[in-house]
Order: C-alpha cells, then sequence, then structure tokens
C-alpha cells in the first residue's frame, strides 16, 4: 500500500492527482514574478527549473533566491530542479556542483529532484543527506530518445524506491502510440504490486498527453502543467489540466457509487 507524502498541507499520494507548474525563467525578476502568479494560481504545487536560471552555478546566489522563493510561496510546496544536459536540462556543470547545489536546495526547499542514475553519482548516499535536512526526495530520470521496455520502466522505479527515495519519477519518449501504453501499464504494475511510495509518471510529447492527465485511473501521483512557459515537451496547459483531472475524477467517483444495470 503506498505511503502518501504530506508537504504543507498537500497530501501526494492520495485522491486527485496533483499539478505542478514549472518556473523556467532566465533572470531573477522573471523568476520571483512567475512564483507570484504559481502562488495564486490552482497549481498544487510549482517546481523551480534551476538550471534555466543565469547564476544557477552560483551557490550563494542560488541560496538566496532560493530564500526569497520561500517567502513568496507560503502554501505550495517548491520543488527544486537542476536538469542535466543528460537527461534535457540546461545543466552542464560538474558533478560536484550538482550535489552542492542539490543539497543547498534541501536546507530551505520543501522536495529536491535528483538524477538518480547519474554517472558517478552516489544516489543513496545524496538522498539520505537532503533527507537529514527534513527536504523529501523525488528520485528521477528522463528518456528523451525512446520508451523502455515495461520491464525496464519497472525496475527503474524500484531501484528508486529500494536507494530510499519518497518520491519515484520517470517521464519518457514515446515512438508510436504503443510507447505509450506501455508507460500507462508500467505505472499500473508498479503502483499495484511494488510500490509503497508515490509514482509520478509521465510519455512526453504531444503522443504522450494521455498519461498526464489519466494519473488517477493509472496510479502517477503528479501531472505537470505549464502557466507559460513548458518545461517539457507536451506538458497542458495549467486551466485545461485541471478541467481533465476533475472531470476523470468525478467520473471515476460516480462509477463507484452507481449500482450496477442489469444487461437486458
Amino acid at each position: 500500500m503506498i505511503k502518501a507524502v504530506k508537504v504543507k498541507d498537500v497530501v501526494i499520494g492520495e485522491g486527485v492527482p496533483k499539478i505542478c507548474v514549472p518556473i523556467v525563467a532566465f533572470d531573477e525578476q522573471n523568476i520571483l514574478e512567475e512564483a507570484q502568479k504559481a502562488e495564486k494560481s490552482m497549481a498544487d504545487m510549482v517546481e523551480w527549473r534551476a538550471d534555466f536560471w543565469e547564476f544557477c552555478k552560483s551557490s550563494q546566489a542560488t541560496e538566496q533566491l532560493l530564500g526569497k522563493l520561500q517567502e513568496i510561496l507560503k502554501t505550495k510546496p517548491l520543488l527544486f530542479t537542476i536538469r542535466t544536459h543528460g537527461e534535457g536540462g540546461e545543466f552542464a556543470g560538474t558533478l560536484e556542483e550538482y550535489e552542492k547545489l542539490v543539497c543547498i536546495a534541501a536546507k530551505t526547499v520543501d522536495l529536491v529532484d535528483i538524477e538518480v542514475f547519474m554517472e558517478g553519482l552516489s544516489a543513496k548516499e545524496l538522498i539520505a543527506r537532503c533527507q537529514k535536512e527534513g527536504c523529501k526526495v523525488v528520485a528521477s530520470n528522463h528518456e528523451f530518445h525512446k520508451t523502455p521496455k515495461q520491464e525496464e520502466i519497472v525496475m527503474r522505479l524500484r531501484h528508486m524506491q529500494e536507494i530510499g527515495a519518497d518520491i519515484l519519477k520517470i517521464a519518457v519518449m514515446p515512438e508510436c502510440r504503443k510507447d505509450v501504453l506501455t508507460l500507462l501499464s508500467a505505472t499500473e504494475e508498479m503502483v499495484s504490486e511494488y510500490a509503497v511510495k508515490p509514482v509520478i509518471t509521465m510519455s512526453m510529447a504531444g503522443l504522450g498527453a494521455i498519461s498526464r492527465m489519466s494519473g488517477e485511473i493509472f496510479g502517477s501521483a503528479v501531472t505537470f502543467g505549464s502557466m507559460e512557459a513548458a518545461s517539457a515537451p507536451g506538458q497542458l496547459q495549467l486551466a485545461d489540466l485541471r478541467n481533465v483531472l476533475e472531470i476523470i475524477h468525478n467520473s471515476k467517483e460516480h462509477s463507484c457509487n452507481s449500482e450496477i444495470m442489469p444487461i437486458e
């Protein structure tokens, strides 16, 4: 049984999938402006994609900006993400720089993203260091060129769980419709048979958009939507995403509460 993760007043892993909106601005002023919009929006969570920031390699500047973001985001959990080139992001720094920035963020934010399959990274150790600061860890993996086989997706998610992450995330790129079904089937298998932590999965690009909407059916606990600029291919606009999630939730609730009609 999955144990939900509560961050501020947001419970991840129960009910309707939570919507996370990304901040992807290049300069501090726009980052703070986007944070103010996000705090007032219908989103549940906010992700700062620090790899887009012009000074992301500066530990001191990052720490100061994180403090300002936390002051703005009073009600919404803040997820710190510094996505590397290897997984589709903008950060091209060293492993040491990556680890330092993640550890600095863990002292301030609610959640940090850790790319657990990064070459040379001791992911289990870094996860434990962040959790000692009282921060929750989203273990992540991104495939921007393909969709692995179902068993491989499940294996990666299980590994994330085994090394102690609080939330397990994988995003893959579909090359055909069957790839989207593979991702959804892997999600259902992981959640039904192995997961004790909340799972986040998505099939990217337009072809995979259905995976961003159907989390409550297949088991993905968080979906990512954009206020303005998207941080990954296939993200839907926040308002549209909220409407779809509510329609699915209401239909599911109605189905569970209705009597089965006899077939004549």
